[in-house]
């Protein structure tokens, strides 16, 4: 399936000079996302995943349908202040900025294997951020899985699990 023709650019969003991929035609077609789903879980099925973390915002759309075909439970990352229990933080930067993101302490544990889902690894500041906040809850980093990857910027550097990105820009 041709993903491609299902991903906006938005030129100037939210910076200019960003050209920001819009995933949301790719989420209103119920084939193609039958497609992604089901193409990622194939993709994770062996892994023994215990868990999916979605890292927000459009992180959350695909991962908890990722969760239930892999037969797993599903826990978010969240920007400050919108989780309400103990929490660990970490900081990272942006391509346009910095930011910060939090989990809760005992989303996953030493006995859990996480696979991390986004929409779009840029630079890997945020999955970079989201791996470490996994680790330091203990759990085992199966795999990451993003539905774009702007390779051109270089983020799939800072990722050290395996990676998988249904789309590519070179």
């Amino acid at each position: 399936m041709d993903l491609t023709k299902l991903i906006r650019d938005v030129p100037d969003f939210p910076k200019p000079g960003i050209v920001f991929k819009d995933i949301t035609p790719l989420l209103s077609d119920g084939r193609a996302l039958k497609y992604v789903v089901d193409t990622t879980a194939e993709r994770f099925a062996k892994e023994r995943i215990t868990m999916v973390i979605g890292i927000e915002s459009r992180g959350f759309i695909v991962a908890p349908a990722l969760a239930i075909a892999l037969g797993c439970g599903f826990a978010p990352i969240r920007k400050p202040g919108k989780l309400p229990w103990k929490c660990y933080e970490e900081s990272y930067s942006l391509e346009y900025g910095k930011d910060r993101i939090e989990i809760h302490e005992d989303a996953v544990s030493a006995k859990d294997r996480v696979l991390l889902v986004d929409d779009v690894l840029a630079t890997g500041g945020t999955m970079a951020a989201a791996m470490r906040l996994v680790r330091r809850c203990g759990a085992t980093i199966a795999g990451a899985a993003v539905l774009v990857d702007l390779a051109f910027l270089g983020g799939a550097k800072r990722v050290d699990c395996p990676l998988f990105a249904l789309l590519r820009y070179d």
